[in-house]
């Protein structure tokens, strides 16, 4: 998209960063409107985006002044050391997060987060760079309807398809950035052939991040292919916060648009991990589980009388929703709910497995299978739940169909 010099700014003083957008365009039409795009990025003030301070023209060409952060991208870190660890994978994201929903606050869509875009100085301190190409809602855009804007291996599945990049596309491509950054490769893989790594976006397919936790479990709300799912930006940046934090999760909130079943207590609609199109997602259906109770009398008998007694009771229910499949297996995410008033310590969801299928990688929880029955009980981050609280497992599977049985919820306490 450009060269980028470090410069000094004479009339302040100070050291900036002077980077030349470069187009193949060169009417003044079409200057005229990158230039136009960089006045857009130039709206935005946060501690935690890279500051556009002017934009000028060289040699009938737009220039960006911007800020100067003495830092390396997240792509070169990952170059040198590989994966980084978790938790600075989720400080990045939160920081970066935050600046990115100040953005959509202000209308502008970034279009392009990647590792290549996300700095990271030696302090910790995180920014987002690089708003070059990103648009304002309701402003024109340079960029031929024809051509898509942004680094393929980050983009969201819909961009990918030819669709206009959205506030939920930058949350997708957060999502993958940091992915990357915590896998030591973007999701869906890199490739020298551009055309085939679009086709493998488009399909939505890629493994679940290995690194499980909640850090995992976030970005399968990021990655998730159906962009009314995910989170908004600044959902996603409570979400990375937590995490950092080492706080519970919040429980995503209800998607509009999105059909729920009647169930005994509202379920909130959550950011799934994906789905391969359109067909699979009205295909794959949503299962409720059966809630569990597990009552504990006091001394008096629960008879008709009008005597008062004292019940403890915990509940919790389970949803089991296929998000992807592919010809020989599928890929599966069971929400798990709190459904009591009071917090619960230890989940069970059990179910009775179809003839011909298998269980290979599960995250976020504790397998034991035989040829019948499937259980699974909580891993030690997600055993803990308070009132109304969710968390969630995933699994891939093998069997001809994929499969959708009744799960049955139970809780230790």
């Amino acid at each position: 998209m450009g060269v980028v010099w470090q410069a000094r700014d004479e009339l302040l003083d100070r050291v900036v960063a002077v980077k030349l957008l470069t187009t193949d365009r060169r009417s003044p039409d079409a200057v005229a409107q990158m230039l136009r795009e960089g006045r857009v990025a130039g709206r935005l003030r946060h501690p935690h985006a890279i500051s556009v301070y002017e934009v000028v023209e060289h040699d009938d060409k737009p220039c960006l002044v911007l800020e100067y952060l003495p830092s390396r991208s997240v792509a070169a870190l990952i170059a040198e050391r590989g994966a980084l660890p978790p938790g600075v994978v989720a400080a990045v994201g939160r920081q970066v997060a935050a600046a990115l929903a100040a953005a959509h606050a202000e209308g502008i869509v970034h279009r392009d987060v990647s590792t290549f875009n996300v700095l990271l100085a030696e302090d910790g301190i995180a920014k987002i760079t690089d708003f070059g190409i990103a648009r304002a809602v309701g402003e024109g855009t340079v960029t031929d309807a024809r051509l898509i804007v942004g680094t393929p291996a980050f983009l969201a599945p819909e961009v990918a398809a030819g669709e206009a990049a959205t506030f939920a596309s930058d949350v997708f491509s957060l999502g993958a950035t940091l992915y990357a950054a915590l896998e030591g490769t973007p999701p869906f893989g890199v490739d020298d052939n551009p055309y085939a790594l679009l086709q493998r976006v488009v399909r939505g397919e890629f493994e679940p991040p290995r690194s499980g936790g909640p850090l995992g479990e976030v970005l399968l709300r990021l990655l998730h292919r159906d962009a009314a799912q995910r989170p908004t930006m600044a959902e996603a940046h409570k979400l990375l916060a937590a995490v950092a934090e080492g706080l519970p999760l919040p429980a995503a909130p209800p998607r509009s648009g999105t059909r729920m079943l009647r169930v005994r207590r509202p379920l909130p609609r959550r950011g799934i991990a994906m789905v391969a199109g359109a067909a699979v997602l009205v295909a794959a259906g949503v299962v409720i589980g059966t809630v569990v109770q597990g009552d504990r009398p006091s001394s008096s008998a629960q008879t008709g009388s009008s005597t008062a007694t004292t019940t403890v009771t915990t509940a919790c229910d389970a949803r089991y929703e296929v998000t992807n499949s592919w010809p020989g297996g599928y890929q599966v995410e069971v929400t798990v709910r709190n459904t009591s008033a009071s917090g619960l310590t230890g989940w069970t969801i059990t179910w009775q497995q179809a003839a011909g299928h298998t269980i290979g990688n599960l995250w976020n929880g504790t397998l034991t299978q035989n040829a019948t029955a499937v259980t699974v009980t909580n891993a030690g981050h997600n055993a803990v739940l308070a009132a109304g609280a969710t968390t969630s497992f995933g699994f891939v599977a093998g069997g001809p169909e994929p499969a959708r049985p009744a799960v049955t919820c139970s809780t230790a306490n």
